[in-house]
């Protein structure tokens, strides 16, 4: 969904998962022509995670179908209806150094086996 800056872009919440993208476009299909339905999945299981991107043909048509649907009924669920954002940019971090070698001079010794006092029997 490339050019989200424009309105035509939907997103679509709290769908019941039961929902199919046939479901979908026939609710949309009231305020204009859909040109797209992409339906989020989880990335591990590949189930519907009821939620939803819709494409419209134009930005009155999705001004449209955001004013209509809103709160509109899909399957005795209450769906969410807002202009699609775009998605935020993540700022990474550096990557963790790892302490350099450590000279074994230097190391503490640390007492075990046969080390430390010795015992009395």
């Amino acid at each position: 969904m490339k050019n989200r800056s424009k309105l035509r872009e939907i997103f679509v919440g709290d769908i019941s998962f039961e929902a199919t993208e046939e479901d979908l476009r026939q609710l949309f299909s009231v305020c204009g022509t859909v040109r797209a339905v992409s339906m989020l999945t989880d990335t591990k299981s590949g189930k519907f995670i009821g939620r939803a991107f819709i494409c419209m043909a134009t930005d009155a048509e999705a001004k449209d179908a955001i004013a209509t649907l809103d709160g509109a009924r899909l399957l005795n669920r209450c769906i969410r209806v807002n202009a699609a954002q775009d998605k935020p940019q993540r700022v990474l971090s550096p990557p963790a150094t790892k302490p350099g070698p450590v000279n074994k001079k230097l190391r503490a010794k640390r007492p075990g086996k046969g080390a430390g006092k010795p015992r009395l029997r």
